[in-house]
């Protein structure tokens, strides 16, 4: 049985300060779950970032083979989370179980991807230029880089992704693999969720004796503020909402020593659907896109909210195809009242809007269901840079643009704010004059897509789940791949130091065996070998 305390967790202990309490909902019927969590007090999140400021040196002090052994451990724990907490997580999200049974293995398996990277070293980034003491007209001194974390790092859970996002989720596994304490902020829409793995996090750490402190957890609404501002915290890690994260971003850029925000916010992620492509397969992709559309009731940053095709009789048969299909997709629960709300929301303003027509989709229903939503918008509102059409509807809704010519759809591009993807649905023929809108593409976006749909990413060494503003608030990382652990960590050069008080990754024997750039020229050898 699953044992729900509802406290905060602080340097490896629990605390409940307050009296006011959270209470645990079932997203599917809206009744009350038997798990009430203590709301963080100022005091507790201030301990909190406190505990994770003490555990900040000894953990980064570790050896990245010690850190990779916590978290292996934490995988371990995560896989033996059981079939009552999967069925806890559907209640809390309405997600079925088969999605949080691979999202719970996404979950542990980006922990041991970390942990590899921990492992082979290149997350040093070392870099060697050794002395030139006889170079005219003046000596060179020995110049040693390398990288360690940044410091204590808030954490902000994802509504969407109870797992993979959220309490052991990608930001906290990157933050951790660089070295850094985690002061998680747990969502509110799935709070005894994140204990579980939260509790799951706590073994790991005794069993592999990390610091008290080296992750921490708080409940509440309004507790974010207190984190962000607080001394202690180096950097963030965010993914939600623009209005969210751009809250969030200013209050770090206020600070008397500002930090940064590494937010996840807003795309639209447009499909470019070319003319042979339509020609030859234009009833399979209307069916692969109604099916990207809704997957998941919509809910993934990278669902596809717009698609662009070129004016002609197949591309028109396409939409009416389009429509038809999106028009069959049963009502689906969202994660929350909230998601609802503001999905609705963002149906309705697509439906006041005298640019935009409504081509398929039932009215929303009084319930906890969201239907699938198709609209369609006139190509000015894009070149125009129409506010509305720029945001994103966060659920199975779509906007189909038709553009002239290449002329046109270049001109709809350039008019996108920035974005996690864009896809090319294309046939070898479409593509002989593709460079112009490749390279566009490239200035807007995080990842290219060919003839494949944007609802999934892959956790590797190369994956970029980033882009440009809106997109997220720094376009030189990504919140998803083993890139990610760049986002908390610094370089430090150590100038003429004596051999034997380096750090390991820069002493002339190379112990650790890590690549390194000596003397510009990429090696595993000790200083002075060939």
């Amino acid at each position: 049985m699953l044992e729900i305390r509802g406290h905060n967790y602080i340097a490896g202990g629990r605390s409940a300060e307050s009296a006011v309490t959270l209470q645990s909902i079932d997203a599917t019927t809206g009744e009350a779950l038997p798990y009430a969590f203590h709301q963080a007090t100022e005091a507790e999140v201030h301990a909190a970032a406190e505990a994770a400021a003490r555990a900040y040196t000894p953990y980064r002090d570790l050896s990245a083979h010690r850190r990779a052994e916590f978290l292996d451990a934490i995988a371990v724990e995560i896989d033996g989370l059981g079939d009552d907490f999967v069925s806890l997580v559907t209640q809390e999200t309405a997600l079925p179980s088969g999605r949080i049974q691979g999202e719970r293995a996404r979950t542990s398996n980006q922990m041991r991807l970390f942990a590899e990277v921990l492992r082979r070293g290149d997350f040093y980034g070392a870099r060697i230029d050794q002395a030139l003491p006889e170079r005219k007209p003046l000596p060179r001194p020995d110049l040693r880089q390398y990288r360690i974390g940044v410091g204590p790092v808030a954490v902000f859970g994802a509504s969407n992704f109870p797992l993979a996002f959220s309490t052991a989720g990608g930001d906290t596994a990157a933050a951790l693999a660089a070295g850094c304490p985690v002061v998680f902020k747990a969502h509110s829409g799935h709070m005894a969720t994140a204990e579980c793995v939260a509790d799951a996090i706590i073994r790991a750490a005794e069993k592999t004796r990390m610091p008290p402190g080296v992750f921490n957890m708080v409940y509440g609404s309004g507790v974010g503020e207190w984190l962000i501002k607080h001394p202690a915290i180096q950097a963030v890690g965010f993914t939600g909402s623009l209005k969210g994260g751009r809250a969030l971003c200013d209050m770090a850029a206020a600070r008397p020593n500002p930090i940064p925000v590494f937010a996840e916010m807003s795309s639209i992620n447009p499909v470019l659907l070319m003319p042979e492509a339509i020609k030859l397969r234009g009833a399979l992709i209307a069916s692969e896109l109604t099916a990207s559309v809704t997957l998941g009731c919509g809910q993934f940053c990278t669902n596809p909210g717009l698609v662009i095709g070129i004016r002609s009789a197949e591309f028109s048969a396409f939409i009416e195809t389009l429509a038809g299909l999106m028009a069959e997709q049963p009502a689906q629960t969202m994660l929350n009242a909230g998601t609802l709300e503001s999905y609705r929301s963002g149906v309705q303003r697509l439906r006041g809007h005298p640019g935009i027509g409504h081509l398929a989709g039932a009215a929303q229903a009084d319930g906890r269901q969201a239907q699938a939503q198709l609209f369609q918008a006139d190509a000015r509102l894009l070149i125009e840079a129409d506010a509305l059409l720029q945001e994103e509807v966060f659920g199975p809704t779509t906007i189909v643009v038709e553009v002239a010519d290449e002329h046109e759809l270049l001109a709809v591009l350039e008019g996108l704010h920035g974005q996690l993807t864009a896809t090319l649905i294309a046939e070898p023929a479409d593509l002989a004059s593709c460079g112009e809108l490749l390279a566009l593409l490239e200035r807007k976006v995080g990842r290219l897509l060919m003839n494949g749909y944007p609802t999934g990413v892959e956790v590797c060494d190369a994956m970029v789940h980033g882009g440009p503003y809106p997109a997220t608030s720094d376009a030189r990382g990504t919140s998803v791949g083993t890139l990610a652990i760049e986002r908390f960590l610094r370089p430090v050069c150590y100038q003429n130091w004596p051999d034997a008080l380096l750090p390991e990754p820069l002493r002339d024997a190379n112990p650790l065996g890590i690549p390194r750039l000596v003397d510009g020229v990429p090696t595993r050898s000790a200083c002075g070998e060939g």
